[in-house]
């Protein structure tokens, strides 16, 4: 079965308090965009479960989320483990906010579902991919939702307005653990207007939605992160967008246009810089 597996950004991102568990909860707006990783997910006769990628730095065996997915899709069904061979080519970027492994996941656990003689409902099927990771049940289900609670608790909101995205990774990592460790030790500068946004969504109006773009992490950037990512966003607000932020942990960074001739420029501009730059829409 060959399967796609979307990436999303976060059109908005809270990050309310630290749990007992360790985790936090969070709120934040998710969104589907069409750049995708592509998946082939075939049956093998033998008890062997491999997983094979177009990146060689990322791990071939059960560390990988597809894997995990498979493991944990079988284990909720009551199975023994099965022969399976994942494929997966990657266009995601990696490390970048845009949840690239949980959507690989999520795309396994789909395209098991649909092999099954006898499947799951969506929300069944979302609530196996909280074992493998935060943002996988969101990642099943995909398009428009509100995510809180550690990003499992989902509800699904008015389908944000057809729109291009130019999103644009600059090439420094970033990480994630020591991101949540720092939001804790700071004073947020901001938060994002999530109630606004949703009222924005509800309208369909794209332009109000893109004016309350925000994401707390940014406050949580060293300096140099931070100009990295503002000069990112200047210039896709420079070329026309409607509103610019940063995806996820980052170092991600995406604008929302009405028209495609401006969002061409931008990526067009962004590119030179930035070898990761991807021209995409919303779906």
């Amino acid at each position: 079965m060959l399967i796609q597996a979307n990436a999303k950004l976060n059109l908005t991102l809270d990050v309310l308090s630290k749990r007992p568990d360790g985790y936090h909860d969070m709120r934040m707006i998710m969104q589907s965009i069409a750049l995708a990783d592509d998946l082939t997910v075939s049956p093998l006769e033998w008890d062997e479960l491999r997983v094979k990628t177009n990146l060689h730095f990322l791990p071939n065996n059960e560390k990988n989320l597809a894997a995990q997915a498979a493991l944990r899709y079988w284990e909720a069904r009551g199975t023994e483990p099965r022969g399976l061979d994942i494929t997966i080519q990657k266009r995601i970027p990696v490390c970048a906010g845009m949840a690239g492994g949980s959507s690989d996941a999520a795309a396994v656990l789909r395209a098991l579902n649909q092999m099954d003689p006898h499947p799951l409902d969506p929300v069944a099927l979302a609530r196996i991919g909280e074992r493998v990771g935060s943002d996988v049940p969101y990642c099943v289900l995909g398009g428009t939702a509100l995510a809180e609670g550690r990003g499992e608790e989902l509800t699904p909101l008015p389908p944000l307005p057809r729109c291009w995205v130019v999103v644009c990774k600059p090439d420094f990592p970033i990480s994630t653990p020591a991101l949540f460790q720092r939001i804790d030790s700071i004073r947020l500068r901001r938060r994002p207007d999530t109630k606004g946004a949703i009222e924005a969504l509800k309208a369909g109006d794209l332009a109000g939605v893109a004016r309350r773009m925000y994401n707390v992490f940014e406050d949580a950037l060293t300096k140099r992160q931070l100009e990295r990512v503002a000069e990112i966003k200047n210039e896709l607000i420079r070329c026309g967008a409607l509103g610019a932020s940063m995806s996820g942990t980052g170092p991600t960074a995406f604008g929302l246009f009405e028209r495609e001739e401006e969002a061409r420029e931008a990526y067009d501009r962004l590119r030179e810089i930035n070898r990761e730059t991807f021209f995409t829409q919303t779906v």
